[in-house]
């Protein structure tokens, strides 16, 4: 099993199933996709009919080799995956988190620094900076329990 498949099988521990909630502004989802997502992708079926293996193709594409994961060690590999798949500024806390430039742009010296990062202490640097952003956005009090209980189950997950 690749780095990917058990990220996409952990990520789904976050975003399984059908969430129709109107606060969110991407529409209804599926395994994590949401409807915008979902038709940008050429996808024109039900999102409560989503398979999941379709899901799967988008998060490669779209989530996890974007930002180039396969090059990390597995357990920031993960953290950087969930993080933009969950939303967020994922390059910049990359950078804060390695001790990178934090000029937001995925390059050769973020990728290095980022390679070369102890993992724990990226993972805890990482999710702080998470945690902080999200504290801060508009939709925190709608949205606050759930992505409190995401990060502390990625530090879980991080620190195994």
């Amino acid at each position: 099993m690749s780095s990917f498949d058990e990220a996409f099988d952990a990520l789904l521990g976050h975003e399984g199933g059908f969430v129709d909630n109107p606060a969110d502004p991407g529409g209804a989802t599926r395994w994590g996709v949401s409807q915008r997502v979902a038709r940008a992708d050429g996808y024109t079926g039900p999102m409560q009919s989503l398979p999941v293996e379709r899901a799967k193709s988008i998060a490669k594409r779209l989530y996890w080799d974007v930002l180039r994961c396969d090059e990390y060690d597995p357990r920031i590999a993960f953290q950087c995956f969930d993080a933009l798949y969950n939303g967020g500024k994922v390059v910049l806390w990359m950078q804060q988190a390695s001790g990178a430039k934090a000029d937001g742009v995925l390059g050769p010296k973020t990728i290095a620094a980022v390679k070369a990062a102890d993992p724990l202490r990226f993972i805890m640097r990482f999710i702080a900076y998470r945690q902080v952003y999200m504290t801060n956005i508009k939709p925190w009090p709608t949205f606050s329990r759930g992505w409190i209980r995401r990060t502390s189950e990625n530090l879980i997950k991080g620190a195994a």
